[in-house]
């Protein structure tokens, strides 16, 4: 590590603990992201901090979609619709680099639990939920207009379709931009720092916590801690929280596999899987299979892998996807509530804020759509049941970043050292890892990743101090994380 980067960790650590915080944050994904920004907007002395890297977990592995989502409104889950619809529009508002309109076809068949009739109801309530604001103006298709638009689609039974517009984000960067919002406010952030355990005082919570670049052992006073670790939420210490964790995939292919301008829904069964545009790339995702193995390695397996493969060839059966195909892939673990009710695909996406312990308070559930309102909700809450004066939210007007610097968007930056150098100086970048797979996204959209790897390597070694035998450490470490 260069001296500069020790001296920064050091100075954060020395903010975390010269002083007791306002509220302690743990977890270093979306969640954790924007209550760490409301709090610091609100001026709260917040610090946050994650044993990984930032975005690290699901909120770096999702279908980078903010949507109500279609296949929730079917379930009649009204009110989770329309709060995600809101939302999407509201982060279109504030960060317009990271949340475009995004257009989806939806093609319909006969016999299947998505009849064109009802589809073409279903886009217009799902405008009306936005409150009329929708990102566009959903419409209905006919058959030869769904296949001039989709010319690869299997037209045999084909109706028609309906076209509805939800957004597009990159949410690793999403995540990340927050971050810079929060600590240009004044929050204090640190990754691959780790929480261990915490003790009830009369003035809020003695936190012990490790630093996982060092090993040195930090104690930091909170008068309140906040628990939005995500996945890992149902594992800390004094955590109430009740998960059922569920394993989503995705697979990133060339572009011109299935040429079309806009995202394509697939269905199968009352599942909803997607194909979506990504510069030169195509994403296809996701599966939803009841997940319980490791937190910290959670990759695809040939079974997901293949079940996306044949769902894509039945609605584009000229195409005949294989393995081959597949450029990269990437596997996140959803954070459900746990009700013991249903298949995977049927669990709510809802939300819970939940105060078990006196100034502890567990945040858990919810979607990457519905971030800012979760930390809104939660900030709210720990104040006015703390005492605390009441401020007023600004995360839903000020926009997330004055001015974006052209290092972050829905498309990886120019393979160059100048962003290395970026990342490194100012994203929290420590390892290899962190800027190939969350920064730039380099190591999804890129096929020649190893070879671009060893060239960040010596990027990052001159800004980072790494010695020879470090940088071998990290390309191992890298293609450990890419295997």
């Amino acid at each position: 590590m260069s001296p500069s980067l020790s001296e920064q960790r050091n100075r954060a650590w020395q903010n975390l603990t010269r002083d007791p915080l306002d509220v302690l944050i743990i977890g270093g994904g979306i969640v954790g992201a924007g209550v760490a920004r409301d709090a610091a907007m609100r001026g709260l002395k917040t610090g946050l901090i994650e044993q990984h890297d930032f975005a690290f977990g699901t909120s770096g592995r999702s279908s980078r979609l903010l949507h109500g989502g279609m296949r929730y409104l079917a379930q009649g889950r009204i009110g989770l619709v329309r709060q995600a619809s809101l939302e999407k529009t509201i982060l279109h508002r504030i960060a317009p680099h990271l949340a475009q309109p995004l257009a989806f076809i939806f093609p319909t068949y006969p016999g299947t639990d998505w009849p064109l009739w009802q589809m073409r109801i279903g886009v217009k309530l799902y405008d009306l939920l936005c409150s009329g604001k929708n990102l566009g103006k959903s419409s209905g298709m006919s058959r030869a207009e769904t296949l001039r638009a989709i010319p690869q689609l299997n037209p045999r039974g084909l109706t028609g379709a309906v076209r509805y517009f939800d957004g597009f984000t990159n949410d690793a960067r999403l995540v990340l931009d927050t971050f810079r919002s929060a600590a240009g406010h004044g929050a204090t952030l640190l990754n691959y720092s780790r929480f261990q355990d915490a003790s009830r005082q009369e003035n809020g919570w003695r936190c012990n916590a490790t630093d996982q670049i060092t090993g040195s052992s930090h104690e930091i006073r909170a008068r309140i801690v906040v628990n939005a670790s995500g996945p890992w939420a149902a594992r800390l210490p004094h955590s109430h929280v009740k998960l059922r964790l569920t394993k989503g995939i995705h697979l990133v292919m060339k572009r011109n596999r299935v040429p079309a301008s806009d995202a394509v829904v697939l269905t199968e069964g009352k599942r909803i899987l997607f194909v979506i545009p990504w510069g030169d790339r195509l994403i296809l995702g996701t599966t939803d299979t009841d997940y319980s193995g490791s937190l910290d390695e959670v990759r695809p397996d040939v079974a997901d892998t293949t079940y996306l493969l044949e769902v894509a060839n039945q609605f584009f059966p000229k195409t005949a996807l294989t393995m081959k195909d597949v450029i990269s892939s990437w596997a996140g673990v959803r954070p459900l509530l746990a009700n013991g009710r249903g298949g995977a695909s049927d669990i709510s996406r809802s939300h819970e804020i939940k105060n078990s312990e006196p100034d502890w308070w567990d945040v858990a559930g919810g979607k990457l759509t519905t971030y800012r309102l979760m930390a809104e909700e939660t900030v709210t809450r720990f104040m006015r049941a703390s005492g605390m004066p009441a401020v007023s939210c600004r995360t839903a007007t000020e926009p997330l970043l004055e001015k974006p610097d052209g290092f972050s968007g829905l498309l990886p930056p120019e393979f160059q050292r100048e962003v290395v150098v970026h990342y490194c100086n100012n994203e929290w970048a420590l390892h290899l890892d962190d800027l190939m797979i969350r920064r730039t996204s380099w190591h999804y959209y890129h096929a020649d990743t190893m070879v671009k790897a060893r060239q960040v390597a010596d990027w990052m070694a001159e800004s980072l101090g790494w010695s020879a035998a470090e940088r071998e450490a990290e390309v191992e470490r890298y293609r450990v994380a890419a295997d």
